[in-house]
Formats: C-alpha cells, sequence, structure tokens
C-alpha cells in the first residue's frame, strides 16, 4: 500500500523540506526501507541506481542527529563529533549525496561535510574542528584524516555504505573494514549496492545486526534493466563512430546527453572532436584534476554544456534529472558496466533512450552482455553514419551532418558605408607615398682609353 512522507514518523521540518524539494511520497525502495531504517534497524538495500536510495539512507540519519538547533544540544556528549559516516566511491557522488543531504537537513541547523581527494586538506580540516554532524566522503580521504587525528569517529553511531559494489570493484573493501573498525558507537548500519557479490554478503555479515535485505522487484530481473529505455545497438566501425555521434547529437527531442567511454584518452579525444564540430561538450575523467571534473559536472548540470563525455567510474556520481540519450561510445565491459551506464537516464520514472556502439573486435563481449541480460539482441545490424535506418531509428532529421550547422557569416558594409582613405586620419604607418618617377638616362660613347702599352 503505498504511502506518503507525511504519513512517516518524520520531524515536521523533514517533511517541510521533502516538500519544498518535490517529494510527497516515497519510491518503492524509500518505502521499504525507511520503515526499518526509522526504527534503527540494520538494512541492506538492494536496488538499480537511479531508484532513489539516497533519500532512503538520508531521511532516516537526518532524523537521528541531534542537530544545533535542536532542544537535545544542550544535554549531547561532544558537541560537534560526527555523529554520522556516508562512505561512497567516488568523488562526484560524494558531491552529489552531500548536496541531497544539505537539502532536506538545512533548516534544522545540520552540518555536513564532504571529504574526498584532489582538495587541500586545510578546508576539511577547519570544518571537522569547527564541528560537523554528518560527513560525507570517500573511503581514502577519510581514512587519511582519521590517522591525522582530525577526524574522530569514536561517536558515529550510524555509518551508511553506498553503491557498495563500486567500492569492492575499485579495490576499497580494506579500507571499508577498517572504517567500519574505528566506529566502536555504531548503532545502525545501512548498505547499499545495485549487485550483492560474496565479498559484499561477507562485509555485512562481519559488521551487520541481522540485517534486513530489501530488493526491489526491479532488482530481481535485471534482464530487464529498465523497461522504459528504448535500447538500441549499432555494429559501428570506429573511424566512423564520431560521425555517428554528431548525428545523433542532433536527433529530434535530443536533451542532456551522456557518452561513455572505457579509456580516458578516448574521452578526452571525443570531447575535444565535438568540441571541434561546434558542440556543447566537456569531459569528465580521472586525468582531469578535481577542479576540471567539478567545473565539468557544474556546466552540464546548469546547462552551459548538454553533452557529458565521461568514463565508468564517473558513472556513479552523475545524478542529473532530465538525461534524454546514453550513448556508449565504446562497448562496456560486462552486464554490470552496462546496467550502470544506461541507468543515467530514465531516472525516478522519466523515458530515455540508450544507444551502443559496437565495433568488430567487440562482438564477443557484446553477446556475453545481451546473454547475461537476455536483451535479444545478439547481433547488432552493420551501421554507418549514412545509413537510412540509423536516421529512422534516432529520429534524425534528413540532410544532418557530422557538424552543427555554422553561423551565418556577417555580411560586408555597403560601399557607401564603408569609410574611404580621406577619412583615416594620417598616420606615419598609414601615408601613401606615390612612386617618385625618374628622368631616364641619356646613353654616350662609351671611350676606353689605354693605360698600359703592350710590347710588339
Amino acid at each position: 500500500m503505498s504511502i506518503t512522507f507525511a504519513e512517516l514518523p518524520l520531524r515536521k521540518e523533514t517533511i517541510e523540506a521533502l516538500h519544498q524539494h518535490g517529494f510527497t511520497a516515497p519510491f518503492a525502495i524509500q518505502e521499504m526501507v525507511l520503515p526499518i531504517a526509522l526504527a534503527d534497524g540494520d538494512v541492506i538495500g538492494q536496488a538499480k541506481t537511479g531508484t532513489g536510495k539516497t533519500l532512503a539512507f538520508g531521511v532516516p540519519v537526518i532524523e537521528r542527529v541531534i542537530a544545533p538547533n535542536d532542544v537535545e544540544w544542550a544535554t549531547l556528549d561532544a558537541q560537534g563529533a560526527p555523529q554520522v559516516l556516508i562512505v561512497v566511491p567516488t568523488r562526484e557522488l560524494c558531491v552529489q549525496v552531500t548536496k541531497d543531504i544539505e537539502e532536506l537537513s538545512s533548516n534544522r541547523g545540520i552540518r555536513t561535510l564532504a571529504v574526498y581527494g584532489g582538495r587541500a586538506f586545510e578546508p576539511q580540516i577547519e570544518a571537522l574542528e569547527n564541528g560537523v554532524e554528518i560527513v560525507v566522503g570517500t573511503p581514502g580521504r577519510l581514512l587519511d584524516l582519521y590517522r591525522q587525528g582530525k577526524l574522530k569517529l569514536g561517536k558515529v553511531t550510524r555509518v551508511v555504505l553506498d553503491e557498495a559494489d563500486e567500492m569492492l570493484d575499485l579495490g576499497f573493501l580494506p579500507d571499508v573494514e577498517k572504517i567500519f573498525s574505528s566506529t566502536p558507537a555504531r548503532q545502525q548500519t545501512m548498505l547499499f549496492s545495485a549487485t550483492m557479490p560474496g565479498d559484499i554478503i561477507a562485509l555485512a555479515r562481519r559488521f551487520m545486526n541481522q540485517p534486513v535485505h530489501i530488493r526491489t522487484q526491479d532488482s530481481q530481473d535485471e534482464g530487464r534493466v529498465v523497461a522504459r529505455i528504448e535500447q538500441h545497438v549499432f555494429r559501428a566501425h570506429a573511424l566512423d563512430k564520431i560521425e555517428m555521434l554528431a548525428r545523433i547529437l542532433q536527433a529530434d527531442g535530443r536533451g542532456p546527453t551522456i557518452v561513455f567511454c572505457r579509456t580516458k584518452r578516448t574521452a578526452q579525444k571525443t570531447a575535444d572532436d565535438l568540441i571541434e564540430r561546434g558542440f556543447r561538450a566537456s569531459s569528465i575523467h580521472g586525468d582531469l584534476g578535481q577542479t576540471a571534473r567539478e567545473k565539468a559536472l557544474n556546466d552540464f548540470k546548469s546547462g552551459k554544456r548538454d553533452v557529458l563525455i565521461a568514463t565508468d567510474v564517473a558513472a556513479r556520481g552523475i545524478d542529473v534529472d532530465g538525461i534524454t540519450h546514453v550513448i556508449n561510445y565504446q562497448c562496456p565491459e560486462d552486464e554490470k558496466t552496462y546496467v550502470h551506464r544506461i541507468g543515467r537516464t530514465a531516472r525516478a520514472g522519466a523515458d530515455g533512450i540508450a544507444v551502443t556502439f559496437v565495433d568488430w573486435d567487440e562482438l564477443a563481449r557484446w553477446k556475453m552482455i545481451d546473454t547475461a541480460l537476455e536483451l535479444g539482441l545478439p547481433e547488432p545490424l552493420e551501421t554507418y553514419s549514412s545509413s537510412d535506418h540509423f536516421f529512422e531509428a534516432m529520429h534524425i532529421p534528413a540532410g544532418s551532418s557530422g557538424r552543427m550547422i555554422a553561423a551565418a557569416k556577417v555580411e560586408a558594409a555597403p560601399k557607401s558605408d564603408r569609410p574611404t582613405r580621406k577619412s583615416v586620419p594620417p598616420s606615419k604607418a598609414h601615408i601613401d607615398k606615390a612612386p617618385i618617377e625618374k628622368a631616364p638616362r641619356e646613353k654616350s660613347a662609351r671611350v676606353r682609353t689605354r693605360t698600359k702599352r703592350i710590347a710588339d
């Protein structure tokens, strides 16, 4: 039975913040998790990306935080020490989760801090010294601050591990175990993941207390992936991919678009090519500095750029509403990566389009993905940027080329409006020098005089 947030045992301030940001009723994963989490039970939440997991753990931890504006603050032991720790795998996801938590908790004066690498230590240390209630961070930087004695975990009562399977893929599991071991006062643990590998289950058994495993209906059948996503697969030649991509970006109804590449080099080259062709594109990958990565993501979210070329590591932190197209410029490594990539579109009930380019040497990999997900597309149709079926399937206007239509050139001013030589102020650099005509030299007979006698 569907419920609304107002029917849940939440603080008035939390309900007001939810309504202010357009949340009136919970999604499936939230509706199943919230009653258990609000009762302080340990939870393992399994659901595909884009289903609203952030609110599923964000609302319960906000409810349990004692904020400076609360009456309980006066009797709180260790005021300003972190009470909640949320661990995420990537910097982008750290920024996104922090933003979501701040939107729901700012009216109570709860202080939230994002802690991640690529940024200076000093501002993060200063914020910790001034006092925070919720810390959201990546494992590496969290441990660095903990070992320096700047991050106190002794008073943390609630720990959330988001995108646990990505933690495993990136090799963060030992760091996560160390973080769990450093929170002796932990009263509640919540773990969220799209998939549940054996190592994640073992981690849950070790650090969680009789967790309730919640699995949404969508995640029980990954073969269906997302029914609302219109999926297209084309067998494309490597040298023709950029032309095909440029044409898709001119399709009718195309909105914000994410293009996924396997390598950092390909991501940057693709972005450079699109910019040269006149598209508002930017890239986000590991070779970029943190400032450049945040600028690219902010430009994409604000609409300054409408095409974002990203590597898989950045996929977990991109949560932008209204993405219409996801394009796999390079075939994903496996079915999990495919699900996470295309999950950037069709979020929160919207529709979306996913396009995958499969080169000849990627056919075997694609067949494995197709078999695992039961997509029914094992043999992609050979396609080129000029193929009629390609234009039809992607709703590309006839006559579209691989470049945006160039802006019209400024017409030359009429002759009557052009400045004449007389109107140009004289200067040394612009004085016209008339050629000096020289009189022709008169020719005269040449007289040769011998000065040396030649003996006979």
